[in-house]
């Protein structure tokens, strides 16, 4: 099996921060401590766990929505890593979470309601991309599903990864709709 530079999945997320298409410029938590909304009403803002070390659970940060008048405040989500954060242009946050050096997920939470996000990973794109696909998503050890993101009703997606079924890797753009919860991928070939 290929070893590739631990590095790959910051060194692809700082790339894609820097491309902010019709959604707000991501931030990276927990470096960042809180990210406003492009009217200034909404923040995003990180909490560290506070617990000894003994502690540990698995949750160490956690991302807060917090109207900025009131203080009034939601959790989103506890995370574990590093978060990518952005504004859509609807009001939704979209979170890349790095779970691990090995993946990703994708979540989309409505900053104007309470609904459960939209959660995507390589076990829930696995039930919804063509069969023809599944393979890369259930022979790699290395799967990334990255927000990037929505329009309309549709979150765009950056999936990629590599391991024992793709060693030189593979790349899809996907759309999935977040009213009838369909995925369309186009592949954009092999890493190099």
């Amino acid at each position: 099996m290929q070893t590739r530079p631990m590095m790959v999945p910051i060194g692809i997320l700082l790339l894609g921060l820097c491309v902010s298409a019709q959604t707000g410029q991501f931030a990276v938590f927990p470096k960042a401590a809180q990210l406003a909304s492009p009217n200034g009403r909404l923040l995003i803002r990180n909490t560290d766990r506070e617990a000894s070390q003994a502690d540990i659970d698995g949750t160490f940060h956690s991302l807060w929505l917090v109207e900025a008048a009131t203080g009034r405040s939601r959790k989103l989500c506890n995370y574990v890593g590093v978060a990518a954060v952005a504004w859509s242009e609807n009001d939704s946050v979209l979170v890349t979470e790095y779970v691990g050096k090995r993946t990703s997920r994708a979540l989309v939470f409505s900053a104007n309601t309470g609904t459960d996000p939209v959660m995507l990973d390589a076990s829930a794109l696995t039930q919804l991309v063509p069969v023809d696909l599944r393979p890369a998503l259930r022979g790699n050890d290395h799967v990334f599903v990255e927000a990037v993101r929505v329009q309309r009703n549709d979150l765009f997606l950056r999936v990629w990864g590599y391991g024992a079924h793709d060693s030189p890797g593979f790349k899809w753009t996907c759309k999935y709709s977040l009213t009838d919860a369909t995925i369309a991928c186009q592949e954009r070939g092999a890493s190099k």
